[in-house]
């Protein structure tokens, strides 16, 4: 009897504390928040973007981690294994026209973009990055196995870390774009295996890719930052943010109407929550276009009303909240819908303070130019931007025809950083400082002059042609509004991923169209006639001399016939014929 009391004691102490404390020390540790925010976008189109924030306080730098809960095992062990200090990576299909659609809460580049920063143990910078990137385009489906010297960069100025930093020594960063990425289906499904509830309940039951896709704009974004893990920052966390941009048109999907809900658009209405969420909430923005009263109209009721002051503009949102017992009292799903009370006048739009535009000049095949306009459209506060141009080496800039031309005046950049590309291993990387005064439009020209490649190197496409990424545009924007403390935790999750630096200005990070430019090809289908022709010629000439330098002639006797000629002679004899 004692020595089983004795085992009793050993395995209790084993098992250490009970369930209850275990799953609240481990909700301690790691936390899941969700959220849909829904836009009604100036042209009528609608805006959803989820984000999905995984937050874990333990340290993945050291290796000690074997027991993953919420944060996906595959990014963990690749952050730790590279080290990885922060990774930003975003598949994109189409372009956000922020001249039409204001400014979006996290835009990206057309195709793949990836930029990390690595720790500053890492010796081999470019080797761990070529890991990451061969590692990355396991894990998500994609093409980043493409990422090579050619198109990678060293930004000095443009991209600074977005979590906790001891230093920003720019040697550390990588950045790359592929601008010829196709985004599908099969890049969608390995980013919602990352979901700690898969696509299976919550916010991520509304992923059906069929209507993600059939829609104007889609990007899906990893995110992975330290982050203080509170006010004190002495320790530090581990942040993931998954999230997903889809913009729909009703007018191209034959709607007709400006009203639309959740199962318009997703086919597809909210049934439960995930269990593993502490938070799980929809925002709808509902804020005034005009000084009018409100033009939307939002069903059922929310839950309970925000305001925040977003991207330097008042905001108002209508927030549900799933973990709240009396959202799915009354029925058994949620399906918000929102209807306009008048038509919106096209009139009314409001144009975002920055916007630009890139386009290619030039006629021929031989000289172009690149020209970029960016546009201050704020009336009394000029502001600088930082301007990032990737170029192939292909292209051969004439730094020297680099002009800036603001108001028909030169404006002189207060900072410039340029490197010149090498051919077949690095592109040109130009990045500037330019001020751009209040109500103003800034021309950026610079010419160029296109390399013949080597017959190997052309796509299988080659008159379709070859893409240059797209130029990245960063800035502290003034603010419309004054900004105030806010309780950052009520408000949408993306509004602290660019922290603010003050009241007055926030920052934006935007991107121009990619560039798409013809470059001297040959007339591929010429060595197949050359090959066809060749041939043809060989065979025949060839063929005939070979005949004739290799036959012998033989001259045969004539013979006295066969059996059948004897017979043919003897009938003839009977018949009185001469015989043959």
């Amino acid at each position: 009897g004692g020595m089983a009391a004795v085992l009793l004691l050993l395995l209790l102490a084993a098992a250490g504390p009970g369930p209850g404390r275990a799953d609240a020390g481990r909700e301690r540790r790691d936390a899941l928040r969700e959220e849909l925010l829904l836009s009604p976008l100036p042209t009528g189109d609608v805006a959803a973007t989820f984000q999905f924030r995984t937050r874990w306080d333990a340290d993945l730098q050291r290796g000690a981690v074997s027991h993953y809960r919420l944060f996906p095992k595959a990014l963990g062990r690749l952050v730790a294994a590279l080290g990885v200090r922060e990774l930003h990576l975003a598949l994109t299909q189409g372009f956000w026209r922020t001249r039409y659609w204001g400014q979006p809460p996290l835009q990206a580049p057309a195709g793949a973009e990836l930029w990390v920063w690595f720790q500053p143990t890492v010796t081999d910078v470019d080797k761990a990055w070529k890991e990451l990137s061969n590692i990355l385009s396991g894990i998500f489906c994609a093409s980043l196995n493409f990422i090579d010297s050619t198109n990678t960069v060293i930004p000095t100025a443009s991209f600074k870390p977005l979590g906790l930093a001891n230093g920003t020594d720019h040697h550390l960063l990588r950045y790359a774009v592929l601008p010829r990425e196709v985004v599908c289906t099969e890049n969608l499904t390995p980013w919602k295996k990352l979901l700690p509830c898969g696509s299976k309940a919550g916010l991520a039951v509304l992923l059906k890719a069929e209507r993600l896709f059939h829609s104007s704009y889609h990007s899906q974004a990893v995110h992975i930052r330290p982050i203080c893990r509170d006010a004190s920052c002495l320790a530090m966390s581990w942040e993931l943010r998954q999230t997903l941009t889809v913009v729909f048109d009703f007018f191209s999907s034959g709607q007709g109407k400006k009203d639309w809900s959740l199962f318009k658009m997703f086919s597809r209405t909210l049934t439960d929550t995930c269990p593993l969420a502490s938070q799980s909430k929809v925002y709808v923005d509902i804020s005034p276009k005009n000084k009018e009263k409100e033009l939307l109209e939002v069903s059922p009721p929310p839950t309970s009303v925000h305001e925040a002051i977003v991207q330097g503009d008042r905001r108002t949102y209508a927030v549900y909240d799933l973990l709240s017992p009396s959202l799915f009292n009354t029925s058994r799903s949620l399906n918000v819908q929102l209807k306009w009370k008048r038509p919106q006048d096209s009139s009314e739009m409001p144009i975002p303070t920055l916007h630009a535009q890139r386009y290619v000049g030039g006629y021929g095949l031989q000289m172009g130019e690149i020209c970029t306009l960016i546009y201050n459209t704020h009336p009394y506060r000029a502001f600088p931007v930082i301007l990032l141009e990737t170029v192939p080496w292909y292209l051969r800039l004439y730094v020297h025809t680099l002009t800036i031309i603001t108001k028909g005046k030169e404006n002189k950049p207060s900072y410039i950083h340029y490197q010149p590309a090498q051919d077949r291993s690095r592109p040109h990387l130009l990045e500037m400082l330019i001020q751009l005064p209040a109500n103003s439009i800034t021309k950026i020209t610079i010419q160029f002059e296109r390399a013949l490649l080597k017959w190997t190197e052309y796509p299988p496409d080659p008159n379709h042609g070859f893409y240059v990424g797209s130029s990245v545009l960063s800035a502290l924007v003034p603010s419309v509004t004054a900004m105030k403390d806010m309780d950052v935790e009520q408000s949408p999750l993306f509004t602290s991923l660019f922290p603010s630096s003050d009241g007055s200005s926030y920052f934006v990070r935007l991107y121009t169209e990619p560039l798409l430019v013809n470059l001297p090809t040959p007339d591929f289908s010429m060595p197949y006639n050359v090959i066809c022709l060749t041939c043809t010629v060989v065979a025949v000439c060839y063929g005939s001399f070979y005949n004739l330098l290799t036959r012998t002639f033989h001259v045969e006797e004539p013979s006295r016939g066969g059996l059948a000629k004897r017979l043919a002679n003897v009938i003839r004899k009977f018949r009185g014929v001469p015989p043959l």
